[in-house]
């Protein structure tokens, strides 16, 4: 579709891409020369002596392995998460063969680059697996820089969904900015049972009301095929985001696998990444991924009450682009962007529910339509976000894009920004004398944002669970989990809490978490201060608060105090400690502990990439301060 007139860029829209543009003028530019010295025009195996290109097409078989070795064609990386173990990405073990087939049909050669790993946090919630979760993304990272680093490839697919698994191929891509990439997704799972309806039974269960049968029947009846899962969390708002930052072809995000036009957009992203390979059409990721995609992203996550965790990745990818992107830029374009969906937990409505009634293409069009988006992008799919309107359909078997509808399908779910269902994007930074957290309102009732409770400090979820069903816990109180950051033991999410908190907020309580570890996009109802930093491990205040404090978080205002003098907070002995090297082992988390020693904080990313200075952290003495000392 051809684009329509702009209206004038918001001025918070355009002052926030101004600054991080000034900011992260000598990285971006740094980073951009790079990039462009690697870039080779025609098929860079050229260059390889005969010995190293004959290992690269050694394999190979008939006008492949004769493409491949005559240099005449562009070569292509598939670097893929499948495996069948988990359901968002057991779709894509039928992509290679599609994705070689549509390559070749426009002129190229797609090889099968290398695979990454992929974890689901599902799986591992509580669990000591999931202490390796956050790491794994820059494992994904490393694993796409591997695949990619044959200098056999002139553009990359890259098939990935979930949580860690799209941030850590974009870094790894990134690296190779030079090349074009496209991100093929695999789509939703159909809808089971009402997110509704499975918090419902958590909660029963939580309470010793439903059995365990109970309980794995519903979550059964919730994940119950292929496809990711259809509550609004990390998964889903990779795909948001990264579509929206113009990586996707335009629609690809929700098509549920399976479908025909599912096998459609896969196919068409093959011969798509051979068109933006070279000559006029040249479209490398470096080229897409700048401020104002940072910018757009973090708009479409704001807009639609996405996942905290995109507090950390986004900051994470930026870096890896050059591009300075804080926490403080995530709150002003949340102050006036408004909130235009509601998919659990946010709202009733799953993502099939969003993308039936409009979806990613109606919230691109409205956000465009009030100057809440830069048009002005670069895309896999062309010049302009405007792309982004239109939505793919099959015609006589053939793919084609369509506008969308003017107005949202169901207004229940999804709204354009003239009728909101709130002024702001309900993500707000807080800060105060415990360091800054990010507290995600967009499904905390007003009434409950502003907490002013006692605390109870807890190092384990096993702790709090014991305290919890013992009773202790039955009064207005501020659960504080520490010892749950990136350096402490590898920022485990904490879903499992929640049913509990609930139980408490429903018992008529003041509740609310305070951690400095991760809840995601299933924080829900409790107001949850997560992420704060400095994290305890660092020796940030967060170590120093005492059973009995007084806690006073307010959402509203932006605030995360403890009620105790700065003198007396300081002075206190440190009483827990993170895990020791020699604990934090099985499960392979000690094969993760040079991460684990060399992590950022979490306004940074969270990174192992990059170099550590005493400014990340609250106290120089971090790395080697002992209990009592």
């Amino acid at each position: 579709m051809s684009p329509t007139p702009s209206p004038s860029l918001h001025p918070v829209v355009a002052e926030v891409t101004a600054r991080i543009a000034a900011r992260s003028a000598a990285t971006r530019s740094a980073y951009l020369e790079r990039t462009a010295a690697a870039h080779a025009e025609g098929p860079v195996r050229r260059g390889l002596a005969c010995s190293n290109l004959a290992h690269g097409f050694a394999a190979m078989e008939g006008v492949d392995k004769e493409a491949l070795r005559a240099a005449r064609a562009p070569g292509v990386a598939i670097v893929s998460s499948y495996n069948d173990l988990l359901s968002a990405h057991q779709p894509m073990h039928e992509y290679p063969a599609w994705l070689k087939k549509s390559v070749r049909s426009a002129g190229g050669v797609a090889q099968f680059a290398g695979g990454v790993p992929a974890m689901c946090d599902g799986i591992t919630q509580g669990r000591a697996g999931m202490e390796l979760s956050l790491f794994s993304r820059e494992v994904i990272a490393m694993s796409t820089a591997i695949a990619l680093s044959h200098d056999m490839f002139d553009a990359a697919l890259l098939l990935g969904v979930c949580d860690k698994i799209v941030p850590g191929l974009l870094i790894g891509a990134l690296s190779f900015g030079h090349l074009p990439a496209i991100l093929v997704p695999a789509g939703p799972m159909n809808s089971g049972l009402p997110n509704k309806e499975k918090a419902r039974v958590r909660q029963l269960y939580a309470e010793g009301r439903a059995t365990r049968e109970d309980l794995l029947d519903a979550e059964a009846a919730s994940y119950h095929s292929a496809g990711t899962c259809t509550f609004y969390g990390t998964a889903n708002s990779n795909q948001m985001v990264v579509e929206v930052m113009g990586l996707h072809l335009p629609g690809a995000s929700f098509v549920q696998p399976g479908s025909s036009l599912r096998r459609a957009l896969t196919e068409e992203a093959g011969r798509r990444v051979v068109e933006i390979s070279r000559g006029e059409q040249y479209t490398p990721v470096a080229r897409i991924l700048d401020e104002k995609a940072f910018v757009n992203g973090v708009i479409a996550l704001l807009a639609t009450g996405g996942s905290t965790n995109h507090t950390m990745h986004l900051v994470a990818v930026a870096a890896a682009a050059g591009i300075q992107l804080t926490w403080d830029d995530f709150a002003d374009l949340s102050a006036v962007v408004p909130l235009l969906a509601r998919v659990y937990p946010n709202g009733s409505a799953d993502i099939n529910h969003f993308h039936a009634a409009g979806g990613i293409q109606f919230l691109v069009g409205t956000l465009l339509d009030a100057g809440l988006l830069h048009e002005d992008v670069h895309t896999v799919a062309g010049f302009g976000l405007h792309r982004y309107r239109a939505e793919p359909i099959l015609s006589d078997g053939e793919l084609v894009w369509r506008d969308v509808p003017t107005r949202s399908l169901d207004e229940e779910v999804l709204r354009p920004v003239w009728r909101p269902f709130a002024a702001d994007g309900g993500l707000r930074m807080v800060e105060g004398n415990l360091g800054r957290a990010v507290v995600k309102v967009s499904a905390v009732a007003p009434e409950h944002r502003v907490v002013q409770a006692p605390a109870r400090v807890f190092t384990t979820q096993e702790a709090f669970t014991a305290a919890f069903e013992a009773g202790e816990l039955d009064r207005d109180v501020v659960v504080v989990l520490r010892q749950q950051g990136p350096r402490a033991n590898g920022m485990p999410e904490l879903h499992g809490l929640t049913p509990a908190l609930g139980v408490l907020m429903d018992r008529g309580y003041a509740v609310a978490l305070l951690t400095d570890g991760r809840m995601s996009g299933a924080s829900g109802k409790i107001p949850a201060a997560i992420q704060v930093t400095p994290e305890a491990a660092a020796g940030g205040p967060i170590a120093r608060i005492a059973d009995g404090d007084v806690i006073r978080l307010d959402a509203s205002a932006g605030s995360l105090d403890v009620l105790v003098g700065d003198e007396e907070l300081a002075r206190r002995e440190l009483v827990d400690a993170p895990p020791s090297e020699a604990s934090w082992s099985g499960t392979g988390r000690e094969l993760f502990a040079a991460l684990r020693r060399a992590v950022g904080p979490a306004d940074r990313g969270a990174s192992v990439f990059g170099g550590l200075t005493p400014e990340h952290f609250g106290t120089p003495a971090f790395a080697t301060q002992e209990v009592g000392q």
